[in-house]
């Protein structure tokens, strides 16, 4: 008697639980196969938009695991798992965790947020707290950018995002701001043509738009010309050192001084 009753037993929760767990891998295989739609869907229209590819990445991550926990306490609950709780100690864990990382969180929101409006993306030249380096890479807590000497430098996102950055790829063209002093004695329409002559006959300066040269400043000692040539950001560097080199070169040869300290020979008396 005793052992009929625990068969009729294990067959009634057997029964009942067999088709929980069915409905379970169900709802799962289903759940899954929305999701792998979703995020085709998400991925196809972020690639319109021309998201860069390690911010899709990103974002699709988010998305997916968001979805994959939303599909897990749905099939919690069809299991008969109390998910009202489950989900109370969740948002306690998240509000102890949320408080201990607020850093973390604040770095967190400024990758996202950088994400979504892309002031930046890989391979940018930018300025940001007080660096000037490539973008190398935009991870979820912080950014990593490469100075011109090869160093790598972390900025934390909450901290990018909440300061100026300057890009200096985003219109793809750069100019040039150089300054070069010559003697009072030399004059003036010859050395603007040498200097002239030194920006343009570089491949790496851009044509449009045209390089400027003009008298900036009459200073104590040398009346001082403004160069202003024109590169793409991947070009910066070389124009910049190539020019300073040209200019000097061409400047010597020209016969045209540039201005230094001269030592000063005192003659005693008899």
């Amino acid at each position: 008697m005793d052992f009929e009753k625990i068969i009729d037993s294990l067959t009634t929760y057997g029964t009942e639980y067999g088709l929980k767990i069915l409905a379970a891998i169900v709802i799962w295989i289903v759940g899954s196969w929305v999701i792998k739609k979703i995020m085709g869907v998400t991925g196809k229209i972020m690639m319109k938009k021309n998201y860069d590819e390690s911010l899709q990445k990103f974002l699709l991550n988010l998305v997916s695991w968001t979805l994959k926990i939303l599909l897990i306490i749905v099939i919690l609950s069809k299991l008969g798992i109390e998910t009202t709780s489950f989900a109370a100690i969740l948002a306690a864990a998240g509000l102890a965790i949320g408080m201990a990382l607020q850093g973390s969180l604040a770095n967190f929101a400024g990758g996202v947020l950088m994400m979504i409006f892309k002031p930046i993306k890989i391979g940018d030249l930018i300025e940001a707290q007080g660096e000037i380096g490539v973008v190398k890479e935009i991870e979820i807590f912080t950014t990593k950018i490469v100075t011109p000497d090869n160093k790598l430098v972390i900025i934390p996102n909450g901290t990018l995002s909440n300061g100026n950055i300057t890009n200096y790829t985003a219109e793809g063209k750069i100019r040039l701001d150089l300054t070069f002093g010559v003697s009072y004695d030399a004059d003036i329409k010859q050395t603007k043509d040498v200097l002239l002559n030194v920006i343009t006959s570089n491949t790496k300066v851009l044509k449009d738009p045209a390089p400027m040269v003009a008298v900036s400043e009459l200073a104590d000692s040398s009346v001082n010309f403004a160069v202003r040539p024109w590169a793409t950001p991947e070009n910066y560097w070389d124009v910049y050192f190539e020019t300073t080199e040209s200019v000097k070169v061409a400047l010597d040869k020209a016969g045209i001084e540039i201005p230094y300290p001269h030592a000063v020979e005192i003659q005693k008396e008899g």
